[in-house]
């Protein structure tokens, strides 16, 4: 069978398997995306498998290196990557991309035994909290004028002796001295 047609079965498969599964995610017609873990804790992370040209009888190429990922320790994409390579050598030749994220969900316990339950915040990351803390009140400050700007806000505002509309278009006078329509 050619790699193109296994991979369209398997395609097919995948999409028969997970459909409904909010957890897995097509991205392309070759990339897809398995969330392992709850949403909003820190034991989660997803794993991005690419099929290249050949597959498979040349291994995917696997991604951690995700945004939703930042809060994952290095050691442990490092052990998620490593297991599942080692499952990409022992299925070569078969399609395996159902079997590498069963493979992640079996094994999910002791590949995130490393993971904090919370983030590690650090000194420096504290403090800066604090001083966004104090800028509201900053904020609350009124915008002071200078004189120069005062004084042009009284000789345009202030107590004047102009009537109401002294500058104001005479539009009679105007148009007596433009001229009307020509008949």
């Amino acid at each position: 069978m050619a790699s193109n047609e296994a991979q369209q079965e398997e395609l097919e498969v995948l999409k028969s398997i997970y459909d409904g599964d909010n957890a897995f995610k097509q991205i392309s017609e070759t990339v897809f995306q398995y969330k392992f873990g709850e949403d909003g804790s820190y034991k989660s992370f997803l794993v991005e498998i690419s099929w290249p040209p050949n597959y498979p009888e040349e291994p995917p190429t696997i991604s951690l290196e995700l945004f939703y990922n930042k809060h994952v320790i290095p050691s442990v994409k490092e052990a998620v990557k490593a297991g599942l390579l080692q499952q990409t050598e022992d299925l070569m030749g078969m399609s395996m991309t159902f079997s590498l994220f069963e493979w992640v969900k079996d094994n999910l316990d002791s590949l995130l035994s490393e993971q904090p339950e919370t983030p590690i915040i650090s000194a420096p990351t504290q403090e800066t909290v604090d001083e966004s803390d104090d800028s509201p009140a900053k904020k609350d400050k009124k915008e002071q004028l200078t004189k120069s700007q005062k004084r042009r806000l009284f000789d345009r505002f202030g107590t004047s002796d102009r009537p109401r509309g002294w500058d104001w278009v005479d539009i009679i006078k105007h148009l007596s001295q433009t001229g009307g329509k020509q008949e």
